[in-house]
């Protein structure tokens, strides 16, 4: 039997009583001078010994654990926020746990359960739907902390890109560029991300007198599919159309393929821009237009808000982070000359 490290090792090993071990190993080594924390925490690493999460737990009523639901674990830019949580998490000595949802809502639902069911400390949630999110409504109802990050929801603390600004910038940039004829890929209908930059896109070209008529804006998933599927469509009702908008990168690239099997070249004869700009977008054959979102900022972030929920401070109901328009061929085709 492999030999276990145990406090009774460790206090042999710095000459303290084993009490005076679990004091120091614990969140907050009250009454147990920094010199010997110090030590003591070096030998216990030295040693490979790790305090038993489940009893630790019983004592202090925490885990150390913070859950994470996110619609899907494929997508690059979930992935990036993840990351962003678990540095952040693991820095202030908790522990992430991630899994998805599908965007299902049984599956949301089912997913909370099993969190709850394992004493998670928190959660931050991924695939919040934009008006009354059952699943923020339930954990608010149950006092369990919570932030949403990725999405917003009406009324809910949130940690979330500009995302509305982002597709503000793109509205001007088409502006700039001459565009009156504009069709959109427009994602889903129930997440703040894709209506938040869809609103920010059509009221810049409000403001310029510009009208994007509802059959130019094409909703459904965000994948390079439908991006492709969608664009084939909008190029079909209208031929007159010289931009596109893709509420992200993936949709913009099924977009650039579309277009191309329509005889329309990016940056050439019509303008595509997509969002989050993801590293394949500057490495395509015509590099991609997008709008550039700090999702990893993001998911640390919504750690930093989460602990302060956790602890009863205030926090600031909608947090956003700025983002930035990179041009680069794609967009490059001017409707004004």
């Amino acid at each position: 039997m492999a030999h276990r490290s145990t406090l009774t090792e460790i206090a042999r090993r710095c000459g303290v009583h084993p009490s005076t071990v679990s004091r120091a190993l614990a969140e907050d080594p009250r009454g147990v001078g920094a010199a010997t924390v110090e030590r003591i925490r070096r030998v216990a690493d030295e040693v490979g010994y790790s305090r038993n999460r489940a009893a630790a737990a019983l004592k202090t009523g925490r885990s150390n654990v913070i859950g994470v639901l996110v619609p899907r674990l494929t997508d690059f830019v979930l992935a990036r926020i993840y990351e962003g949580c678990e540095s952040a998490a693991a820095s202030c000595g908790f522990t992430t746990v991630v899994t998805s949802s599908d965007d299902n809502r049984a599956t949301r639902m089912d997913r909370v359960d099993r969190f709850l069911a394992s004493q998670v400390d928190g959660l931050i949630i991924c695939d919040s739907r934009f008006e009354d999110d059952e699943v923020a409504r339930r954990l608010e109802r149950e006092g369990v902390p919570y932030v949403l990050a990725n999405r917003r929801s009406v009324g809910q603390i949130s940690v979330t890109l500009d995302d509305h600004r982002g597709g503000a910038a793109v509205g001007e940039h088409f502006y700039g560029l001459g565009h009156s004829q504009i069709g959109v890929v427009a994602g889903w209908d129930y997440a703040s991300t894709c209506i938040d930059r869809v609103a920010g896109l059509l009221s810049v070209l409000h403001e310029r007198e510009i009208d994007v008529p509802t059959a130019q804006i094409l909703h459904g998933g965000v994948d390079a599919e439908t991006g492709f599927s969608a664009t084939t469509e909008l190029l079909e009702r209208n031929r007159n159309i010289s931009a596109i908008f893709a509420v992200n990168d993936f949709s913009a690239i099924g977009a650039m393929g579309a277009a191309r099997a329509a005889g329309r070249t990016p940056g050439a004869d019509l303008s595509i821009v997509g969002f989050n700009d993801i590293p394949l977008a500057a490495r395509l054959p015509i590099p991609l237009t997008s709008v550039r979102s700090d999702m990893n900022l993001m998911g640390s972030r919504a750690v930093e808000v989460l602990l302060a929920r956790m602890h009863g401070r205030a926090v600031d109901q909608g947090e956003t982070i700025d983002p930035v328009l990179i041009e680069r061929e794609s967009s490059r085709f001017s409707a004004a000359y």
